[in-house]
């Protein structure tokens, strides 16, 4: 799940990403497979992918797979085609979420998604109803552990970053889309390794949610759509505080 409070979200699942690492693979997989058809199987010459390898080699994805999948993609081994999809809903307390989805079955993806929004107490918006309230931005979260600062500010902001946020334990760096690459790369050259790192949808404004009963109608939303096997990446604009996500 992506979303404010982005921090606690990763800690929340840090004890789950074992039984989660098919899903993880799989998502990563797709992105591979559709990076190298659109770009080439060459990441000196396909920024996506480059950073997807990056991507797969954090997440520990065994290098035969991300070979068959640059190796899809490029048609060198057969494979299905996928579609990248968004879909944007509301959930409880008028939450807006923002669904993204790779698949090659756009209409079983559209049923999961619709369906998990109405069982949840949420539904399913029109396209662009809620583009409008987010940006969408590269986005890296970064222990206070792995870095300070004034490193961080050194390396991020010298290759394109445009905000650092210190926020005691971790920092969020963005930048524009067009510079997610070169900051990736910059990370990585100083041996700064994200926590998180991804082209974000990140909101405008929050919606503050207090209320604990609705807290957990909004976060078994998101993270029942996480959990879909199409499903890439759920984004929020809820605004929830940390005490009130549990462990």
């Amino acid at each position: 799940m992506s979303g404010h409070s982005k921090w606690a979200t990763i800690k929340r699942h840090k004890a789950a990403i074992d039984a989660k690492r098919g899903k993880i693979f799989s998502v990563i997989s797709k992105e591979l497979t559709i990076a190298a058809r659109d770009g080439g199987g060459d990441p000196e010459f396909n920024p996506r992918l480059r950073m997807l390898i990056l991507k797969a080699k954090g997440s520990n994805m065994p290098a035969d797979n991300v070979d068959r999948a640059i190796k899809k993609g490029t048609g060198e081994l057969p494979g299905v085609v996928y579609e990248e999809l968004v879909y944007e809903g509301y959930g409880p307390g008028g939450v807006g979420i923002i669904v993204e989805v790779t698949t090659d079955n756009k209409n079983r993806s559209a049923s999961e998604v619709r369906s998990t929004f109405t069982k949840c107490g949420g539904n399913l918006a029109g396209a662009g109803a809620l583009a409008f309230n987010f940006q969408r931005k590269g986005q890296f979260i970064i222990s206070s552990e792995k870095t300070d600062e004034e490193t961080l500010m050194e390396v991020a902001i010298d290759a394109g970053a445009e905000d650092i946020a210190n926020n005691e334990d971790h920092f969020e760096v963005t930048c524009e889309m067009s510079e997610f690459d070169a900051v990736s790369t910059a990370l990585n050259k100083a041996g700064i390794e994200p926590d998180s790192s991804e082209l974000a949808y990140i909101p405008n404004t929050l919606v503050p949610v207090t209320d604990a009963d609705v807290v957990k109608q909004v976060l078994r939303l998101t993270e029942t759509l996480d959990d879909l096997e199409d499903v890439k990446a759920v984004w929020s604009n809820y605004d929830i505080d940390d005490s009130l996500l549990g462990d």
